[in-house]
């Protein structure tokens, strides 16, 4: 019961008992420095007792020593654990993480969700209400740089390098969650959050469970913030001044000075648990160690202080016993470890720590000194302007080094550069590392605007591409950065590891983020950059790009935060009224500066000043190649120089790599030339993008000027050797760039003598070479060259020149840098290489080498390396002589040697003399050398040749290294009198070509004794792809052909010698031999060079003992080969020019196949060259002989000869306009496609999608005696799938049937109608009277307006087989279609129900029973089938067959189907049809009780007639009267339609009805009458009857109006209708209307105004889906949700997901129910919506998985039964038996468990 009480404590205060001493007895529990034993029962001690409490204590007082910590090692990440509570420094602050400085220079982050639950919850709360969080939630101002923090260790995580990243959190749960509301005492200090503002003070949580925690307005909380109080989520340090009720109310105050001045006390009651750090502790020194202190504190304590946070003023003082204030940094509860600081800044701190940074990070020091070194922790330094730093162990070596402490301790000096700051130490944290020292960018501040930087591609975003520059920094390349022109699909483009340039285009250092551009215009550009306003001057031309086109001008941006207008006048010389027109957002322009206010940031620019500008500069200044001109140095940068060209100062640009022949002279000119010096040599190339490009390659302005160059690309010839520059290095090979501007392209097999894998390690971009071409392209004018040594020559006067040149280059720089400082140049001019010097030594280092001194050189350091102190023992002050083997005045150093054989005396050389030398010093591009005993010394070239820069490891000169050196002058005066010498290296010295002597028996090759049929067995010594070489016992040489060594073939397309590798023994039969020549040697001087090859045969059918050898000499005829015959065939090549891919089937005989007869893949045979690989086995047909008779002509796709139903490959060869495509065939054969049988369903324009030498998969469907009949219809390729055909194939006159529908291209309009193409063989005709609806009396109108080749859908009326003719209708009511001729011509309809009279007929109407008039033939002649009589006028005949035959009812025409709320009207008229479709309103006869015109003119009547008429008038009179009694009948006059809308005034259907009567008459006035009095005569009660009325008025509007027209009735509808319904009505119109634009806008207009009303979103969004827009509808989608209440939202959602299914993205669908059922997961109306869309829309395997999903949710039984019958329903309909009983199993398991659950 006292373990239950302690954990779940009852209300009220608990009684203590007597005597009690909580305190103590909780120190005691909780210290877990100790080991306690279990307490044994006083009893009465006896003598053995006496000895067993001594023991007792004696190992108490070792447990507490063995609790002591027995190192003092600083932290490193993998000393942290989860839990781990830090002392940390707030050092970045940005809108959702601050960084946090932890002890011993690491980091950690806390992220904005970590701070405290309060601020989470205000947070989130304003989130959702879409308030600014700016102001009252901004980190910076919560968290000020300097910040002191308790937190905790919340997460560890590895990032993708492998680093560890530290997740903190200083909420006070987690960081106070050791205390509980016993354990808090007064004058205990805690932090805490504010958790609301009061009255009279703040509400703070600090973490403790049951406890609340009041700070008082007033003293306590005057300047503890900059705004005069706190805010909610800000954290407190604060000291407990009262504690009330056992812990449950506790009073704060947080002053300065009861924060500063409280000190944990033991009587606290401080436990392991409830340590924290930042606490000031009194603590005695228990141990001084090596590397820093043990401590003890709060009398049971133990603690560490590592020597970063000792005092430095008194690191010797400390002693044990001493009594010290300490600071508590972190504490580790799972090792039990606490760490302590004794810094002054952290015993007495401020407000803030500061500083937190430093601004010298990113410095590199040299000559620092170590003062101390911790093996185990790293060292620290003393930097040269007193500051100390700190070096990891880990950064005390380069990677891969070893560590060896007294190799480190021994060196002098050391050089540094500084990481980072650590405020908590107050101290630099810096590096040893090489590569970190020489690494260009170390943080984001190292990174300016403009700069150009180069990285690798990390990954692709639909944003952009991120760029890795560093291990730590990254930037990012938007989208419309990525390219001159927006790039649709970057995949293509960037791949993740490219390596790829890009310029700075803005850097924000606060939040760490790097904008870049991989614009070519902006990363080539040699034009000023614009970077800030102030450095920005007037005249001023720079690139830039466009971020904004408005009427007014243009906004430009350039490189950081500049932006600046191009008003509408400065875009052009010419008037622009719409800028849009000219220019584009991401668009990259030159602009020029006319005026910059930099206070303001104001910047005017113009486009058409720089035109001007331009114009003018080349009129005056012209500078051709190769014209030597005096530049100034304008401005520096990576790439080169920006220079001027004086007197002109016309802009020019000099590449780094034009500054000397030599690459290292470059880098070495670069840095000595400063802005404002002159150069003098330059030499113009001409102009390159507006500027003029300049170079100082002595080689090129010597070929230049000697006439070695090429100038236009017809002066190149293969042969010729010209003289370049490296222009870019690629994968496959590099470009060379020669003077006027041609490339070459160097393969990656042309760039060496050796192989090469990586080009990079080759050439270098901007190195001067030597080439010769080697092929021309004279159609593309392209080249092709070669840097081999071996192929391109080098004199060597041109070696010794460029020498000469590299040294008096090497002297122009030391006189420009010593020009810095005349003492030095007056030192350093007289001394030279091979001079002696008395030297004293100064020191030997660590590394064995020695720094000497000699007077007069106090600012030069002269070593000696190891290499040349001849292993002679050295002591500082000795005196020395040595002789200078290398002067460095860049560096301002002076190698030295003391080697004897150096010192000696030199001996006199002679010209021609053969020495063996020695290397003594050696640089990228020149080396020293020692000339053997002789005591000269002298500098050659690392390479002989100028391309000879690829040499391997073994041939590269190195210090020691011996060379063979031949003397040309003892004394060259051009080398400073230095000899002047040729070298060749011993390993790598071959005789010359002169001297080589090949012995003649080294020619004639040994005779073998091998024989035809011999088996033998040899060894593989080479496999190529196509053969393979044995050597044969005795040295015999072997091939084995590729076709001999497999019979049969396991997989397709694979290689037959693949399977022999080198060095295997295999077992052979000799088949034959052949005579070759060996190419190592030339045949006129060694004419006896040829050998015998034996050929033999790995085939197991011919090792076998009877295998007959004769069927190989058969196989070797072309005669053997049959057409039609299969075989195998072996890739030799693809010949590109050609198209062709040559075969090979044995060593004698070859093939070829046609490009047609590759394959039957269009996509593959884009790029045939890809899909065939030397040596490929292929199955082939022999197709026959080609046109050379010498080789096979061969099919690889099973076909040899084109026949009916042949699928194959062809080529469009020419396209005919009237009647199709004429395709080139495989085999040398052609073919016709009809344009109806292009595709199975036609399109408007049959032929716009094919152009000549599109490739074509066709199918034979007959033969002619000159072409094949072709039909690229995918039914006819592929009958067995089912392609869905909208145009079937008509193959005769019987496939057509009466009333059916086809459609055909007009062939001919000929004098009895329009004939139209069905098919390739039947054409039907639409004679004039069955094409259009309207009274044409002129045929040319016909001719005019139905084009040849259109397309028409038609309707069958007539078949006649026997005659093969097709009768067609184009008529609107025939065929849904609207009219052929446009309503523009304004002709009148063709009255229906009227008799047309023949002028030669009488005026009178045939009597009932009155037989028809028959022609001579006895047909029935009937209108419209009179060919002599046809006037292209349709006429009908009515008969009045009303006594003979009873009038059939008529149906009404459907109305077409509008959208939801779509008002439809009976009478066959819809609001979406045009005036084509209109018909005029007939009267009927005698329904106004009028005879008519004929009848009137009838003199006398008959008895009878008078009957008839009689009859006729009763029957008018009664059809009146059933009209007006029967509602349902529609009225077909304008007088019915006025009774009718008497008796209903107020019914919109019957107005409706009339107006469409109007409208049907083309009386479009009338019909707005009728819609007017409409709206007038409606009562205002009936407000849908008045809606349907407006809807119908903006119908009429849209379809017969204007846009004015339309928006005034939509204007006045809104004044007497709900405003909502009529914007959803007149969208609607607009959107079945096809006004997608104006549909748009008014939908943007409505969720504007009715954004509460969820309806008009989801009208938006069915709009936009259906249009295609998804992206967009996703995004109105989220609008909603911001818009509209939470309880509407899973409606909405829902609502959305439907129609995504319906016209968007079906995955996008799915994730969308997903995501909501996660969050509400027993909808199941959710569910059964879902399920019902799946059923749909997704495979059988998804439904079933969702079903699964289902029948598993925790809802009731009844609604699981529910799901279970519909999947039961589902599967006996879409699945099988098995599945069937699937489902049935699955509820009988559901049924058990649910009754074993009731059961338990």
């Amino acid at each position: 019961m006292a373990s239950l009480e302690e954990d779940f404590p009852r209300g009220g205060t608990s009684k203590k008992t007597a005597g009690s001493k909580s305190i103590v007895e909780r120190i005691e529990v909780d210290n877990l420095f100790q080991i306690r034993e279990p307490e044994v029962k006083k009893r009465k001690s006896t003598k053995g007792d006496t000895k067993g409490a001594k023991k007792q204590k004696t190992s108490k007082e070792g447990s507490l020593k063995l609790n002591t910590a027995e190192a003092t090692d600083i932290l490193s990440f993998k000393n942290i654990k989860v839990g781990t509570l830090f002392l940390g420094c707030v050092k970045e602050v940005t809108d959702f993480q601050v960084t946090v400085s932890l002890p011993n220079g690491l980091k950690g982050f806390l992220p904005v969700g970590n701070i405290s639950a309060s601020f989470t919850k205000m947070l989130t709360s304003q989130l959702e209400m879409g308030d600014s969080l700016e102001e009252i939630f901004s980190l910076p101002s919560l968290f000020p740089p300097g910040r002191l923090l308790r937190c905790i260790v919340s997460g560890l995580e590895a990032t993708q390098k492998g680093h560890t990243s530290v997740r903190l959190s200083i909420d006070p749960k987690e960081v106070n969650k050791g205390f509980t509301p016993e354990s808090l005492k007064a004058g205990m200090m805690l932090n805490g959050c504010v958790e609301s503002i009061e009255d009279h003070g703040f509400l703070l949580d600090i973490g403790v469970s049951g406890t609340k925690a009041f700070l008082p307005k007033g003293k306590q909380v005057k300047g503890t913030t900059k705004q005069g109080g706190f805010k909610v989520g800000q954290h407190v340090d604060c000291v407990l001044k009262e504690v009330k009720n056992e812990g449950r109310i506790v009073l704060l105050a947080a002053t300065s000075s009861a924060v500063t001045q409280s000190c944990a006390e033991t009587q606290h009651g401080w436990t392991l648990r409830n340590l924290l750090p930042g606490l000031m502790v009194k603590a005695q020194v228990q141990k001084v160690g090596k590397h820093g202190l043990f401590l003890e504190f709060l009398s049971s304590f133990s603690g560490t202080v590592d020597f970063l946070h000792m005092d430095r003023d008194r690191t010797s003082n400390y002693s044990p016993g001493q009594t010290l204030k300490a600071c508590v940094l972190y504490v580790e509860p799972s090792s039990r470890s606490v760490g302590l600081s004794l810094r002054e800044h952290l015993l007495s701190p401020g407000p803030l720590l500061e500083p937190v940074t430093s601004d010298s990070i990113g410095k590199v020091f040299e000559g620092c000194r170590m003062t101390s070194l911790h093996p185990a922790s790293g060292a620290i330094l003393e930097l040269p302007e007193k500051m100390v730093a700190f070096v990891h162990k880990q950064h005390l070596k380069d990677i891969g080094e070893t560590f060896t402490p007294d190799q480190v301790m021994a060196k002098s000096s050391h050089t540094c550069r500084i990481l980072d700051f650590s405020p908590l130490e107050q101290m630099h944290t810096a590096t040893l590392r090489r590569a970190i020292i020489d690494e260009m960018f170390l943080r984001y501040q190292d990174f300016q605007p403009g700069q150009l930087v180069q990285g690798r591609v990390s990954s692709l975003q639909t944003f952009g591409i991120i760029v890795e520059l560093t291990d730590y920094i990254k930037g990012m390349v938007p989208r419309t950065h990525l390219a001159d022109v927006v790039l649709k699909n970057p995949e293509k483009v960037y791949k993740v590891g490219n390596k790829v340039k890009c310029r700075v285009l803005s850097v924000d250092r606060v939040s760490q983020k790097l904008l870049l551009t991989r614009k070519k215009t902006l990363l080539s550009s040699t034009l000023p950059l614009i970077s800030s306003y102030s450095a920005i001057r007037v005249g001023q031309v720079s690139h830039g790009w466009i971020v904004s086109v408005q009427n007014f001008g243009c906004i430009v941006r350039f490189f950081g935060e500049v932006k600046g207008l191009v008003p509408i006048g400065e875009l052009s010389r010419e008037r622009v009224s719409v800028p849009q027109s000219l220019f584009y957002v991401g668009q990259v322009v030159k602009a020029k500066v006319l005026s910059c206010d930099p206070a303001q940031e104001k910047l005017l620019l113009s486009f058409k000043a720089v035109v001007d500008k331009e114009n003018q500069a080349t009129q005056k200044l012209s500078f051709e190649t190769g014209k030597e001109v005096e530049a100034k140095v304008f401005r520096k940068h990576l790439e080169g120089l920006e220079v001027s060209i004086l007197p002109e100062d016309a802009p020019a640009f000099l590449p780094i790599g034009h500054l000397s022949d030599h690459m290292s002279n470059c880098s070495l000119f670069w840095g000595a030339l400063k802005e404002g010096d002159t150069l003098s040599n330059a030499v113009s190339l001409g102009t390159n993008k507006s500027n003029t490009i300049l170079t100082q390659k002595p080689l090129v302005k010597a070929a230049i000027t000697n006439g070695q160059v090429a100038r236009e690309f017809s002066d190149i010839q293969e042969g010729m050797q010209l003289t370049g520059w490296i222009k870019d290095v690629m994968p496959y090979g590099v470009f060379v760039e020669f003077p006027y501007g041609l490339v070459g392209l160097a393969p990656k097999s042309a760039m060496s003598d050796k192989f090469v894998s990586n080009t990079e390690s080759v050439f270098q971009k901007g190195q001067t070479v030597a080439a010769k071409v080697t092929d021309m392209d004279k159609e593309k004018r392209r080249f092709l060259l070669s840097l081999k040594v071996s192929e391109v020559c080098f004199e060597e006067g041109d070696s010794r020149r460029r020498l000469v040149q590299g040294l008096q280059e090497r002297n122009a720089v030391a006189e420009m840098v010593a020009a810095k400082d005349p003492e030095l140049l007056q030192y350093l001019r007289p001394l030279a290489v091979g001079q002696k010097l008395k030297l004293t030594v100064d020191a030997v280092n660590g590394d064995k080498s020695a720094t000497f001194l000699r007077d007069g050189l106090g600012g030069v350091s002269i070593v000696a390396t190891p290499d040349h102190l001849s292993g002679e023992k050295l002591t500082s002050g000795q005196k020395v002589t040595a002789v200078i083997i290398h002067v460095d005045p860049c560096a301002s150093k002076i190698y030295v040697s003391l080697a004897p054989q150096l010192l000696g005396k030199r001996k006199k050389l002679n010209a021609g003399a053969k020495l063996s030398a020695t290397v003594q010093y050696v640089e990228r591009d020149f080396a020293v050398i020692s000339l053997g005993g002789s005591g000269h010394l002298t500098t050659v070239h690392t390479t002989v040749h100028l391309n000879d820069t690829f040499r391997f490891e073994s041939e590269k000169m190195a210090v020691g290294r011996s060379l063979n050196v031949t003397v040309k002058e003892p004394c060259c005066e051009d080398l400073g009198g230095l000899p002047l010498v040729s070298w060749t290296s011993i390993s790598a010295s071959t005789p010359s070509r002169e001297t080589k002597a090949i012995p003649r028996s080294a020619a004639v090759r040994r005779k073998h004794t091998y024989k035809k049929g011999d088996v033998v067995t040899g060894t593989v010594k080479s496999v190529k792809p196509l053969c393979a070489f044995v050597s044969l016992p005795g040295g015999v040489r072997a091939s084995v052909h590729v076709s001999q060594i497999q019979e049969t073939f396991k997989k397709a397309r694979s290689f037959p010698t693949a399977s022999l590798k080198k060095g295997k023994t295999v077992t052979a039969r000799v088949i034959g031999e052949r005579e070759c020549s060996d190419h190592k040697l030339l045949p006129i001087s060694h004419p006896e060079s040829k050998f015998t090859e034996l050929e033999l045969t790995l085939l197991p059918s011919l090792l076998k003992d009877d295998a007959n050898l004769e069927d190989i000499k058969t196989s070797k005829t072309l005669k053997a080969y049959q057409a039609g015959q299969d075989l195998t065939c072996f890739v030799s090549k693809y010949d590109i020019q050609k198209k062709q891919l040559k075969v090979i089937l044995t060593p004698s005989v070859s093939g070829r196949v046609d490009f047609l007869a590759m394959t039957l893949d269009r996509q593959v045979a884009k790029y045939p060259e890809r899909m065939f690989k030397m040596g490929q086995a292929l199955p082939a047909k022999v197709v026959g002989l080609d046109s050379s008779k010498k080789r096979l002509s061969l099919s690889l796709t099973g076909v040899y000869r084109l026949t009916p139903g042949t699928v194959t490959l062809g080529t469009v060869q020419e396209l005919l306009a009237n009647s199709g495509l004429v395709v080139s065939l495989p085999f040398g054969r052609s073919g016709f496609v009809s344009v109806v049988d292009l595709t199975d369903s036609y399109r408007p324009k049959p032929l716009e999608s094919y152009w000549v030498g599109k490739i074509v998969r066709c199918c034979v469907i007959g033969e002619e005696p000159d072409h094949m009949q072709l039909s690229l219809r995918a039914s006819r390729m592929e009958p067995e799938t089912t392609v869905p055909v909208k145009d079937p194939e008509i193959l005769s006159i019987g496939d057509l049937k009466k009333s059916r529908l086809v459609r055909g291209y007009v062939k001919h309009v000929g004098v009895q109608g329009v004939f139209i193409r069905l098919s390739r063989t039947i054409t039907g005709l639409a004679r004039f009277e069955h094409v259009t609806s309207y009274h044409v009396t002129d045929k040319d109108i016909f001719a005019k307006h139905i084009h040849l080749h259109a397309l028409y859908t038609t309707k069958v009326l007539r078949v006649r087989k026997k005659e093969g003719q097709v009768e067609l209708s184009l008529l609107p009511e025939d065929t849904g279609k609207p009219d052929v001729l446009p309503e523009s011509l304004a002709l009148p309809l063709r009255e229906r129900g009227q008799e047309i009279k023949t002028k030669d007929s009488k005026k009178r109407k045939r009597l009932p029973g009155e037989p028809h008039k028959h022609g001579k033939n006895g047909t029935v002649e009937r209108a419209g089938e009179s060919e002599e009589d046809d006037s292209g006028v349709d006429a009908y005949f009515q008969e009045d067959e009303e006594e003979s035959s009873p009038k059939k009812p008529k149906k009404a025409p459907q109305p077409i189907k509008a959208g939801k709320q779509r008002l439809q009207v009976e009478g066959g008229f819809s609001w979406d049809l045009g005036l084509s479709a209109l018909r005029p309103a007939v009267s009927q006869k005698g329904a106004d009780g009028s005879e008519e015109e004929e009848d009137e003119q009838t003199q006398k009547k008959s008895r009878k007639d008078k009957e008839v008429e009689k009859q006729q008038a009763e029957k008018v009179l009664s059809k009146l009267e059933s009209e007006l009694m029967d509602p349902s009948l529609r009225p077909e006059s304008a007088s019915s339609f006025e009774r009718l809308v008497l008796s209903s005034p107020n019914s919109s259907l019957v107005w409706l009805q009339y107006m469409a009567f109007h409208l049907q008459a083309t009386e479009i006035e009338q019909a707005r009458a009728v819609a007017e009095r409409a709206l007038k005569t409606i009562s205002f009660r009936e407000e849908q009857e008045k809606l349907n009325v407006w809807v119908a008025l903006l119908n009429l509007e849209n379809l017969y109006g204007s846009q004015e027209s339309l928006q005034k009735v939509f204007e006045r509808a809104l004044q007497y209708c709900e405003p909502l319904a009529v914007y959803q009505q007149l969208a609607d119109v607009y959107a079945k209307s096809d006004k997608h634009k104006e549909a748009e806008a008014l939908y943007k207009n409505m969720v504007k105004r009715f954004r509460q009303d969820r309806s008009v979103w989801l009208s938006y969004g069915t709009f936009l889906l259906r249009q295609g827009q998804n992206d967009a509808a996703h995004s109105v989608l989220q609008r909603a949700l911001r818009s509209l209440p939470d309880k509407e939202h899973v409606d909405l959602i829902v609502k959305f997901a439907q129609l995504e299914f319906q016209y968007g993205d079906v995955e996008r669908a799915k994730s969308m129910f997903d995501r909501t059922l996660m969050s509400y997961p027993k909808r199941t109306d959710l569910w059964s919506v879902y399920i019902d869309l799946m059923i749909r829309h997704g495979t059988q395997k998804e439904v079933r998985d969702l079903f699964d999903r289902v029948i598993h949710l925790s809802v009731a039984v009844k609604r699981i039964k529910f799901f279970f019958k519909r999947y039961l329903e589902y599967e006996k309909k879409s699945g099988t038996v098995e599945s069937v009983q699937a489902v049935k199993e699955k509820a009988l398991q559901y049924v058990e468990a649910k009754g074993a659950e009731e059961a338990s």
